[in-house]
């Protein structure tokens, strides 16, 4: 009997040992992470600058309160905004920095709407489950935050007839994690961003899954050529340790005074060493080139599968985050099924799209090995 609420859909293994692109049961069975614990562990399982950070700090101190300055929330915040004229809050998670940015859009622009997309994702608590253009994730918690709307992704017809002197800000994915694994359109997002500073908009990005140089490049955003207002981080940020972040411009300060908003753990001590180590390694030219490269080879050899296999629709994606979209919901829990019976850990996005999320440290080699496996389970 477990003491647990049962909200999650649990499969029985348990893991509980980690390696590079590796992961252990109870059973001691080996597994190829095509997931990184839903691309949390960029780095993979066990990196030995991680280990050497949390082992660093663990002997010093773990948390000490927002009351008093910190250093190492000063350094991680200089690394993350990269010479740009952004200001960092750090909190817990994804969904905590998601509300923080809706917080502040509200209150910089003295406006109350927000505008999201169809099928995004970005959290569940409150007013990011608001933001969230999902209903059957709202279904049950009503009445959800007054302000939301909900638009058709990649339309810009749609956004402007609903952008008026009333919205605070537009809130996207670069990528939709959850929603499918669906890309923006270049020109679309670039439109946007054009529209939003014309009417006074904030722009919000969603990098929660995208960032981390999960796309090829350190933020999705860059490769769009577009500068947010405001940006949002977590997952692999520390690579498992719980962390979150929203940056936004420096002109946005203001509105962000003493007892604005607040947080016990965020940017604690043992986070801000773990993701100063994270953030010094991804966010180097070579690796991220060497995350694109392999982005590009992955996307490449599951691409044969829409002629070689009637159950692949299509292939979507960029750098380590891709999706086959399946042709149906049944056939996608059947994969992730035979694939696990083939030791590999992927997961599901939307309805039917099987979400590869592996490690960003994965060796060509270890690739290949998924690749193989995922093209004989859906050959089949």
């Amino acid at each position: 009997m477990s003491h647990l609420f049962p909200n999650y859909a649990r499969d029985e293994i348990d893991l509980v040992v980690g390696s590079g692109s590796y992961v252990f049961d109870q059973n001691g069975t080996k597994y190829l992470d095509f997931m990184s614990g839903i691309a949390v562990s960029n780095l993979g399982h066990h990196h030995p600058k991680v280990m050497q950070a949390l082992s660093e700090q663990s002997e010093k101190i773990w948390h000490s309160s927002n009351l008093y300055t910190s250093n190492l929330q000063e350094k991680v915040a200089e690394k993350l905004t990269m010479g740009k004229d952004y200001l960092a809050f750090f909190c817990n998670s994804g969904t905590e920095a998601n509300e923080a940015a809706i917080k502040l859009a509200r209150k910089a622009t003295g406006r109350s709407k927000i505008l999201s997309f169809e099928q995004s994702f970005h959290g569940r608590t409150y007013g990011a489950l608001s933001a969230t253009g999902q209903p059957a994730l709202q279904a049950g918690f009503f009445p959800i935050v007054e302000g939301f709307e909900y638009l058709p992704y990649n339309q810009l017809e749609p956004l402007k007839q609903h952008l008026n002197e009333e919205v605070a800000a537009v809130m996207l994915e670069v990528i939709q994690g959850e929603g499918g694994i669906i890309p923006a359109e270049k020109e679309w997002l670039q439109a946007v961003a054009a529209l939003c500073k014309e009417n006074g908009s904030l722009l919000i990005i969603d990098e929660i899954q995208t960032g981390m140089g999960r796309t090829g490049t350190f933020f999705a955003f860059e490769a769009y050529q577009i500068e947010p207002d405001i940006i949002t981080i977590a997952k692999a940020l520390a690579n498992g340790i719980p962390v979150g972040a929203m940056l936004g411009k420096s002109g946005l300060a203001e509105a962000f005074g003493p007892g604005s908003h607040g947080t016990t753990f965020g940017g604690n001590n043992l986070a801000m060493k773990v993701a100063d180590a994270v953030v010094s390694e991804i966010n180097q030219p070579e690796f991220l080139a060497a995350v694109a490269k392999k982005g590009s080879y992955l996307k490449a050899e599951l691409t044969k599968l829409i002629v070689t296999s009637e159950k692949v629709l299509d292939v979507r994606g960029k750098g380590l985050m891709i999706g086959i979209e399946l042709d149906s919901a049944e056939t996608l829990q059947q994969t992730i099924q035979e694939l696990k019976a083939h030791k590999l850990l992927a997961i599901k996005a939307g309805k039917n799209v099987l979400r590869l999320l592996p490690p960003l440290t994965i060796s060509q080699d270890e690739l290949a090995d998924g690749v193989e496996i995922i093209q004989a389970v859906l050959s089949n």
